[in-house]
């Protein structure tokens, strides 16, 4: 794997956590907060901190915008050839970095499906449920 290769990875790796973790804050955060009670903490952060509000009226495009980015994160750690030089140093640099390209991929991953589960699917389990 060349520099510029392993460079775009880890640089598309961290975008991906970056963009998962707003989703997070935007979206997930808020709904989870109120759902266990803590509504006027919602208040005091939304007023404190009004870009959250403008960021969930566009939830949806963030949801897919940093689920197109983890994609991509995993095509470029997965799907696309990958070859680490020959020479020993230079291949053990290599596999460390794309060990931690993939679990930087793995953390954004699991911060999505939390924020994706506690946007969409919490409130559609909770009434299939009955509670």
């Amino acid at each position: 794997m060349d520099t510029d290769q392993s460079t775009q990875q880890r640089a598309l790796s961290w975008l991906a956590l970056f963009a998962s973790f707003g989703t997070l804050l935007c979206c997930a955060l808020p709904i989870l907060l109120v759902s266990l009670g803590f509504g006027a903490v919602v208040a005091s952060l939304t007023s404190s901190m009004p870009l959250l509000v403008t960021l969930t009226e566009y939830e949806p495009w963030m949801f897919t915008i940093s689920a197109a980015l983890l994609g991509a994160t995993a095509w470029t750690l997965w799907v696309r050839p990958q070859q680490c030089p020959a020479e020993p140093r230079l291949a053990t640099q290599c596999e460390q970095a794309r060990m931690w390209s993939r679990r930087v991929f793995w953390v954004a991953a699991s911060v999505w499906a939390l924020g994706f589960t506690a946007a969409y699917l919490l409130l559609p389990l909770r009434n299939l449920i009955g509670v």
